[in-house]
């Protein structure tokens, strides 16, 4: 049983650093670029990033609305930056 959770920690590990690497390009691009689409999928990962740390440090059965909400607007966010980019 201990394995599994690890693994699981693992990956959500893993999926925490990797919303950390993309926001950080998204600020770097918007920078660079002034593209707001950027900003946009930085703030989704952003977003997703907390919702990995709540679950990380052991808080996803006590804040299992407030996740549902976070992971939700952070996929609307998504939704929003590919529209503008499909309808500039």
């Amino acid at each position: 049983m201990r394995h599994r959770g690890l693994v699981l920690d693992t990956i959500t590990t893993m999926n925490l650093v990797l919303c950390v690497v993309i926001v950080a390009l998204a600020i770097v691009a918007y920078n660079s670029k002034k593209s707001m689409i950027a900003l946009y999928i930085g703030a989704a990962f952003g977003l997703f990033g907390i919702s990995h740390l709540v679950n990380l440090i052991g808080l996803e059965a006590e804040l299992t609305d407030l996740l549902l909400i976070i992971r939700t607007l952070g996929y609307l966010i998504v939704i929003f930056a590919l529209y503008k980019v499909w309808k500039p």
